[in-house]
Protein backbone atom coordinates (compact mmCIF):
# COMPACT_ATOMS: atom_id res chain seq x y z
CA UNK A 1 0.00 0.00 0.00
CA UNK A 2 1.14 3.42 -0.96
CA UNK A 3 1.76 6.40 1.38
CA UNK A 4 -1.02 8.04 -1.00
CA UNK A 5 -3.34 5.38 -0.64
CA UNK A 6 -2.91 4.97 3.25
CA UNK A 7 -3.61 8.79 3.74
CA UNK A 8 -6.57 8.54 1.38
CA UNK A 9 -5.75 11.74 -0.19
CA UNK A 10 -4.84 14.02 2.40
CA UNK A 11 -1.64 15.50 3.13
CA UNK A 12 0.49 13.50 5.10
CA UNK A 13 0.69 16.12 7.88
CA UNK A 14 -2.73 15.23 8.59
CA UNK A 15 -1.85 11.91 9.47
CA UNK A 16 0.23 13.15 12.73
CA UNK A 17 -2.42 15.48 13.59
CA UNK A 18 -5.35 12.95 13.35
CA UNK A 19 -2.97 10.25 15.91
CA UNK A 20 -2.36 13.40 18.36
CA UNK A 21 -6.48 14.16 18.34
CA UNK A 22 -7.34 10.64 18.95
CA UNK A 23 -4.86 10.09 21.79
CA UNK A 24 -5.56 6.51 21.76
CA UNK A 25 -3.16 4.69 24.07
CA UNK A 26 -2.35 1.13 22.40
CA UNK A 27 0.49 0.19 24.08
CA UNK A 28 -0.46 -2.76 25.57
CA UNK A 29 -3.86 -3.13 23.95
CA UNK A 30 -4.68 -6.86 24.58
CA UNK A 31 -5.62 -7.89 20.88
CA UNK A 32 -1.91 -6.59 19.69
CA UNK A 33 -0.10 -8.15 22.84
CA UNK A 34 -1.37 -11.56 21.61
CA UNK A 35 -1.19 -10.71 18.09
CA UNK A 36 0.91 -12.53 15.31
CA UNK A 37 1.21 -9.63 12.92
CA UNK A 38 0.84 -6.06 14.76
CA UNK A 39 2.94 -4.63 17.06
CA UNK A 40 2.14 -1.85 19.67
CA UNK A 41 5.10 0.94 19.52
CA UNK A 42 4.99 1.80 23.46
CA UNK A 43 6.56 -1.16 23.79
CA UNK A 44 9.89 0.10 22.26
CA UNK A 45 11.98 2.48 23.39
CA UNK A 46 10.97 5.43 21.24
CA UNK A 47 11.54 9.45 21.97
CA UNK A 48 8.19 10.68 19.96
CA UNK A 49 4.68 10.24 22.23
CA UNK A 50 3.01 10.07 18.39
CA UNK A 51 5.10 7.24 17.41
CA UNK A 52 4.87 5.75 20.49
CA UNK A 53 0.81 5.47 20.16
CA UNK A 54 0.92 4.11 17.13
CA UNK A 55 1.25 0.38 15.60
CA UNK A 56 3.34 -1.63 13.28
CA UNK A 57 2.01 -4.32 11.35
CA UNK A 58 2.20 -6.85 8.55
CA UNK A 59 -0.06 -5.95 4.97
CA UNK A 60 -1.87 -8.82 3.37
CA UNK A 61 1.54 -8.39 1.12
CA UNK A 62 3.63 -9.19 4.14
CA UNK A 63 5.07 -5.43 4.14
CA UNK A 64 5.30 -3.20 7.67
CA UNK A 65 3.09 -0.64 7.65
CA UNK A 66 3.29 1.94 10.83
CA UNK A 67 -0.32 2.96 11.40
CA UNK A 68 -0.50 6.71 13.07
CA UNK A 69 -4.22 6.35 13.90
CA UNK A 70 -7.33 3.93 13.05
CA UNK A 71 -10.71 5.14 13.04
CA UNK A 72 -12.93 2.00 12.53
CA UNK A 73 -15.27 2.66 9.91
CA UNK A 74 -14.14 5.90 8.84
CA UNK A 75 -10.29 4.33 7.96
CA UNK A 76 -6.88 4.18 9.16
CA UNK A 77 -3.97 6.15 8.10
CA UNK A 78 -0.80 3.90 7.41
CA UNK A 79 2.13 4.60 6.37
CA UNK A 80 5.93 2.70 5.12
CA UNK A 81 8.88 3.05 8.00
CA UNK A 82 10.57 5.69 5.00
CA UNK A 83 7.27 7.70 4.53
CA UNK A 84 7.63 9.03 8.55
CA UNK A 85 10.42 11.00 7.53
CA UNK A 86 7.57 13.20 5.51
CA UNK A 87 5.59 13.68 8.38
CA UNK A 88 8.08 14.13 11.18
CA UNK A 89 10.88 17.14 11.64
CA UNK A 90 14.03 16.14 11.56
CA UNK A 91 15.59 15.77 14.61
CA UNK A 92 17.91 13.60 16.59
CA UNK A 93 15.24 11.72 18.50
CA UNK A 94 13.15 10.85 15.43
CA UNK A 95 16.41 9.98 13.60
CA UNK A 96 16.81 7.17 17.16
CA UNK A 97 13.26 6.03 16.54
CA UNK A 98 13.43 5.98 12.79
CA UNK A 99 16.61 3.33 13.40
CA UNK A 100 14.35 1.46 15.49
CA UNK A 101 11.68 1.28 13.38
CA UNK A 102 14.19 0.37 10.06
CA UNK A 103 15.06 -2.41 12.13
CA UNK A 104 11.68 -3.89 13.23
CA UNK A 105 10.32 -3.06 9.55
CA UNK A 106 12.32 -6.69 8.66
CA UNK A 107 11.09 -8.96 11.33
CA UNK A 108 9.31 -11.73 10.01
CA UNK A 109 6.64 -11.42 12.72
CA UNK A 110 5.84 -9.52 15.62
CA UNK A 111 4.33 -12.09 18.02
CA UNK A 112 5.82 -12.05 21.41
CA UNK A 113 8.18 -14.91 21.62
CA UNK A 114 10.19 -13.92 18.43
CA UNK A 115 9.78 -10.44 19.79
CA UNK A 116 12.13 -11.48 22.93
CA UNK A 117 14.72 -13.14 20.81
CA UNK A 118 14.94 -10.52 18.14
CA UNK A 119 15.13 -7.69 20.35
CA UNK A 120 17.71 -9.45 22.05
CA UNK A 121 19.77 -9.91 18.76
CA UNK A 122 18.95 -6.30 18.10
CA UNK A 123 20.26 -4.96 21.78
CA UNK A 124 16.97 -3.12 22.00
CA UNK A 125 15.31 -2.92 25.35
CA UNK A 126 12.38 -2.30 26.46
CA UNK A 127 10.06 -0.40 28.87
CA UNK A 128 7.92 -2.80 29.80
CA UNK A 129 8.59 -6.85 30.53
CA UNK A 130 4.86 -7.22 30.58
CA UNK A 131 4.69 -6.34 27.22
CA UNK A 132 6.68 -10.14 25.79
CA UNK A 133 3.92 -11.75 27.84
CA UNK A 134 0.29 -13.20 26.52
CA UNK A 135 -2.21 -11.49 28.17
CA UNK A 136 -4.27 -13.49 31.01
CA UNK A 137 -7.13 -13.92 28.71
CA UNK A 138 -4.87 -15.61 26.03
CA UNK A 139 -3.11 -17.99 28.42
CA UNK A 140 -6.38 -18.90 29.54
CA UNK A 141 -7.90 -19.26 26.04
CA UNK A 142 -4.71 -21.75 25.56
CA UNK A 143 -5.15 -23.94 28.82
CA UNK A 144 -6.88 -26.91 26.70
CA UNK A 145 -3.07 -26.87 24.88
CA UNK A 146 -1.30 -26.00 27.52
CA UNK A 147 -2.74 -28.92 29.41
CA UNK A 148 -1.75 -31.44 26.63
CA UNK A 149 2.19 -30.63 26.96
CA UNK A 150 2.18 -30.34 30.61
CA UNK A 151 0.39 -33.63 31.37
CA UNK A 152 3.42 -35.74 31.43
CA UNK A 153 4.80 -32.96 34.02
CA UNK A 154 1.49 -33.31 36.21
CA UNK A 155 2.11 -37.47 36.07
CA UNK A 156 4.98 -37.29 37.60
CA UNK A 157 4.32 -34.66 40.38
CA UNK A 158 0.73 -36.28 41.21
CA UNK A 159 0.66 -39.90 40.06
CA UNK A 160 -1.71 -39.08 37.52
CA UNK A 161 -4.64 -38.22 39.35
CA UNK A 162 -4.06 -34.81 38.35
CA UNK A 163 -6.44 -32.28 39.45
CA UNK A 164 -9.07 -29.97 37.82
CA UNK A 165 -7.48 -27.21 36.04
CA UNK A 166 -9.45 -24.34 35.24
CA UNK A 167 -6.68 -21.94 34.04
CA UNK A 168 -2.98 -21.35 33.36
CA UNK A 169 -2.68 -20.05 36.84
CA UNK A 170 -4.07 -23.07 38.21
CA UNK A 171 -2.09 -24.57 36.13
CA UNK A 172 0.93 -23.44 37.82
CA UNK A 173 -0.32 -22.52 40.62
CA UNK A 174 -0.17 -26.82 41.18
CA UNK A 175 3.53 -26.83 40.62
CA UNK A 176 4.21 -24.43 42.53
CA UNK A 177 2.26 -25.27 45.58
CA UNK A 178 1.29 -28.48 46.01
CA UNK A 179 -0.78 -29.88 48.44
CA UNK A 180 -0.35 -33.83 48.61
CA UNK A 181 2.43 -35.11 50.57
CA UNK A 182 3.26 -37.50 47.61
CA UNK A 183 3.57 -34.34 45.40
CA UNK A 184 6.15 -33.05 47.61
CA UNK A 185 7.52 -36.13 47.54
CA UNK A 186 8.03 -36.68 43.83
CA UNK A 187 9.02 -32.54 43.87
CA UNK A 188 12.13 -33.89 45.42
CA UNK A 189 12.65 -36.74 42.93
CA UNK A 190 12.46 -34.40 40.08
CA UNK A 191 14.68 -31.90 41.85
CA UNK A 192 17.46 -34.82 41.82
CA UNK A 193 17.01 -36.23 38.48
CA UNK A 194 17.64 -32.42 37.22
CA UNK A 195 20.56 -32.26 39.47
CA UNK A 196 18.56 -29.29 41.25
CA UNK A 197 17.90 -27.90 44.76
CA UNK A 198 14.15 -28.38 45.73
CA UNK A 199 14.37 -24.54 45.89
CA UNK A 200 14.90 -24.36 42.04
CA UNK A 201 12.13 -26.21 41.11
CA UNK A 202 9.65 -23.60 40.84
CA UNK A 203 11.84 -21.39 38.66
CA UNK A 204 12.15 -24.89 36.35
CA UNK A 205 8.55 -24.88 36.55
CA UNK A 206 8.24 -21.42 35.61
CA UNK A 207 10.27 -22.32 32.71
CA UNK A 208 9.16 -25.17 31.63
CA UNK A 209 5.30 -23.55 31.84
CA UNK A 210 6.49 -20.74 29.39
CA UNK A 211 8.22 -22.98 26.41
CA UNK A 212 5.44 -25.23 26.13
CA UNK A 213 3.15 -22.07 26.50
CA UNK A 214 4.78 -20.85 23.52
CA UNK A 215 4.41 -23.87 21.76
CA UNK A 216 0.84 -23.79 22.76
CA UNK A 217 0.40 -20.24 21.42
CA UNK A 218 1.42 -21.25 18.06
CA UNK A 219 -0.44 -24.28 17.98
CA UNK A 220 -3.62 -22.25 18.78
CA UNK A 221 -2.97 -20.21 15.64
CA UNK A 222 -1.51 -23.23 13.97
CA UNK A 223 -5.26 -25.10 13.81
CA UNK A 224 -6.99 -21.68 13.39
CA UNK A 225 -5.12 -20.71 10.44
CA UNK A 226 -5.18 -24.28 8.79
CA UNK A 227 -9.14 -24.65 7.95
CA UNK A 228 -9.09 -21.11 6.57
CA UNK A 229 -6.19 -22.37 4.24
CA UNK A 230 -8.42 -25.72 3.38
CA UNK A 231 -11.15 -23.30 2.81
CA UNK A 232 -9.12 -21.02 0.62
CA UNK A 233 -7.94 -23.69 -1.44
CA UNK A 234 -11.62 -25.09 -2.16
CA UNK A 235 -12.53 -21.82 -3.25
CA UNK A 236 -9.44 -21.66 -5.71
CA UNK A 237 -10.57 -24.37 -7.46
CA UNK A 238 -13.59 -23.16 -7.84
CA UNK A 239 -12.93 -19.58 -9.12
CA UNK A 240 -10.43 -21.45 -11.63
CA UNK A 241 -13.00 -23.21 -12.82
CA UNK A 242 -14.85 -20.22 -13.97
CA UNK A 243 -14.62 -19.60 -18.09
CA UNK A 244 -14.67 -15.96 -17.78
CA UNK A 245 -11.46 -16.11 -15.17
CA UNK A 246 -9.42 -19.21 -17.18
CA UNK A 247 -9.30 -16.22 -20.43
CA UNK A 248 -7.31 -13.77 -17.63
CA UNK A 249 -3.39 -14.39 -18.29
CA UNK A 250 -1.42 -16.56 -16.38
CA UNK A 251 -4.04 -16.91 -13.70
CA UNK A 252 -4.60 -20.67 -14.35
CA UNK A 253 -0.72 -21.22 -13.36
CA UNK A 254 -0.92 -18.48 -10.64
CA UNK A 255 -3.22 -20.74 -9.17
CA UNK A 256 -1.31 -23.66 -9.32
CA UNK A 257 1.60 -22.19 -8.09
CA UNK A 258 -0.35 -20.84 -5.05
CA UNK A 259 -1.73 -24.33 -4.31
CA UNK A 260 1.52 -25.29 -4.23
CA UNK A 261 2.89 -22.78 -2.09
CA UNK A 262 0.34 -23.22 0.44
CA UNK A 263 0.30 -27.02 0.53
CA UNK A 264 4.08 -27.19 1.08
CA UNK A 265 4.47 -24.28 3.79
CA UNK A 266 1.24 -26.02 6.16
CA UNK A 267 2.55 -29.56 5.51
CA UNK A 268 6.04 -28.84 6.57
CA UNK A 269 4.79 -26.25 9.69
CA UNK A 270 2.71 -28.93 10.39
CA UNK A 271 5.17 -31.70 10.57
CA UNK A 272 7.24 -29.53 12.90
CA UNK A 273 5.00 -29.33 15.70
CA UNK A 274 4.74 -33.30 15.25
CA UNK A 275 8.17 -33.44 16.06
CA UNK A 276 7.96 -30.80 18.87
CA UNK A 277 4.83 -32.97 20.59
CA UNK A 278 7.07 -36.33 20.26
CA UNK A 279 9.78 -34.70 21.83
CA UNK A 280 7.67 -33.11 24.88
CA UNK A 281 6.02 -36.69 25.17
CA UNK A 282 9.55 -38.41 25.56
CA UNK A 283 11.45 -35.24 27.54
CA UNK A 284 9.85 -36.91 30.73
CA UNK A 285 11.32 -40.75 30.09
CA UNK A 286 14.63 -39.55 31.00
CA UNK A 287 14.21 -36.07 32.29
CA UNK A 288 17.79 -34.09 33.22
CA UNK A 289 18.71 -30.35 33.29
CA UNK A 290 20.33 -31.30 29.80
CA UNK A 291 17.85 -32.64 28.11
CA UNK A 292 15.13 -30.34 29.16
CA UNK A 293 17.50 -27.49 28.35
CA UNK A 294 18.04 -28.99 24.84
CA UNK A 295 14.05 -29.67 24.51
CA UNK A 296 13.74 -25.56 25.14
CA UNK A 297 17.16 -24.34 23.07
CA UNK A 298 15.58 -26.46 20.03
CA UNK A 299 11.70 -24.78 20.37
CA UNK A 300 13.28 -20.99 21.00
CA UNK A 301 15.58 -21.54 17.90
CA UNK A 302 12.29 -22.51 16.06
CA UNK A 303 10.12 -18.93 17.44
CA UNK A 304 11.38 -16.53 14.64
CA UNK A 305 10.14 -19.16 11.84
CA UNK A 306 7.75 -20.64 13.21
CA UNK A 307 5.88 -16.75 13.93
CA UNK A 308 7.03 -15.57 10.50
CA UNK A 309 5.54 -18.59 8.90
CA UNK A 310 2.22 -17.91 10.31
CA UNK A 311 2.57 -14.50 10.69
CA UNK A 312 2.27 -14.92 7.26
CA UNK A 313 0.08 -17.57 6.45
CA UNK A 314 -2.86 -15.20 8.91
CA UNK A 315 -2.07 -11.75 7.23
CA UNK A 316 -3.39 -13.94 3.88
CA UNK A 317 -6.75 -15.59 5.04
CA UNK A 318 -7.20 -12.15 7.02
CA UNK A 319 -7.06 -10.34 4.03
CA UNK A 320 -8.95 -12.64 1.93
CA UNK A 321 -11.90 -12.87 4.80
CA UNK A 322 -12.01 -9.19 4.98
CA UNK A 323 -12.76 -8.99 1.64
CA UNK A 324 -14.53 -11.79 0.36
CA UNK A 325 -16.25 -13.24 3.79
CA UNK A 326 -19.55 -13.92 4.05
CA UNK A 327 -20.12 -15.35 0.48
CA UNK A 328 -18.86 -11.44 -0.83
CA UNK A 329 -17.53 -10.56 -4.17
CA UNK A 330 -17.89 -12.88 -7.57
CA UNK A 331 -15.29 -14.91 -9.56
CA UNK A 332 -13.71 -12.43 -11.47
CA UNK A 333 -13.04 -9.70 -8.49
CA UNK A 334 -11.89 -13.20 -6.36
CA UNK A 335 -10.03 -13.83 -9.74
CA UNK A 336 -8.50 -9.82 -8.98
CA UNK A 337 -7.41 -9.97 -6.20
CA UNK A 338 -6.16 -13.12 -5.68
CA UNK A 339 -3.34 -11.75 -8.78
CA UNK A 340 -2.92 -8.21 -6.94
CA UNK A 341 -2.55 -9.49 -3.02
CA UNK A 342 -2.80 -13.32 -2.71
CA UNK A 343 -0.16 -14.24 -4.74
CA UNK A 344 2.49 -11.41 -3.64
CA UNK A 345 4.80 -12.36 -0.51
CA UNK A 346 3.90 -16.08 -0.81
CA UNK A 347 7.22 -17.19 -1.71
CA UNK A 348 8.61 -14.85 0.95
CA UNK A 349 6.75 -16.82 3.83
CA UNK A 350 7.95 -20.21 2.18
CA UNK A 351 11.20 -19.27 2.17
CA UNK A 352 10.98 -18.63 6.10
CA UNK A 353 9.63 -22.29 6.10
CA UNK A 354 12.61 -23.42 3.84
CA UNK A 355 15.22 -21.65 6.44
CA UNK A 356 14.09 -23.27 9.79
CA UNK A 357 16.47 -25.11 11.70
CA UNK A 358 16.31 -29.15 12.25
CA UNK A 359 13.93 -30.76 13.87
CA UNK A 360 15.26 -33.92 14.80
CA UNK A 361 14.01 -36.03 17.63
CA UNK A 362 15.89 -35.57 21.03
CA UNK A 363 17.31 -38.89 22.83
Amino acid sequence: MSESEAAAGAPEKALLSAAQSQAIDQALDEGDRDSLHTLPLGLLPLNLPSLSRAKLLKDSRMKSMVEMFNSGNAGSGRLEVEGLSNVFEESDEFNADLAILEHMEQLHSYDVYSLRIELRRLGIPIKNQDGLQLSERKAKDLTAYMTEFTRPLIQQIYGGSGADVGDMDQLLAMFKRPDKGDAIKNLRMIADKLGIGLSDVPMFLEEYGDVFLSLAYYKGALDEIIPRVTAFLDELDAINANYQVRQMPRFEETCENLQNRFNDITASITGRFESFDRNSKTLWDNINAESFQAMKEMIEAHYVTIGGVLCGLMVKMDGWDEKFGGDRGGPIAKADFIMSEMRMGMNYIYEIEKSAPSTQDLS
